[in-house]
């Protein structure tokens, strides 16, 4: 029995560390490399800097995007990696093209 307590625990902190998709997590298990660290900052701080711009907080802009205040908190920390469709709701959020949202 406790056997499987401590297998179902490790089981339980490993889906944990999958879920949780931290930097320093990702870097530890090599998920994300410098150069891949480097755009997901630039891509943060540009979403940032540009929902400022528009004068919304976090809040606001992901209800407006339809996407959680935490996930857009991770984007623009570099803490995550988001997908095409979530990248896709923020520049129509932000009222530009996908193209303008990634361009340096």
């Amino acid at each position: 029995m406790l056997g499987m307590y401590f297998k179902s625990s490790i089981a339980s902190h490993i889906c944990s560390l999958k879920r949780t998709q931290y930097k320093k997590d990702l870097i530890k298990f090599g998920i994300v490399n410098k150069s891949d660290e480097k755009y997901l900052q630039f891509l943060g701080s540009r979403i940032k800097e540009l929902r400022e711009i528009k004068g919304l907080d976090q809040k606001a802009f992901a209800f407006h995007c339809d996407i959680g205040r935490t996930q857009l908190h991770k984007i623009e920390k570099a803490e995550t990696n988001p997908r095409v469709l979530t990248l896709l709701k923020i520049a129509a959020g932000l009222e530009i093209s996908l193209a303008e949202l990634l361009k340096d």
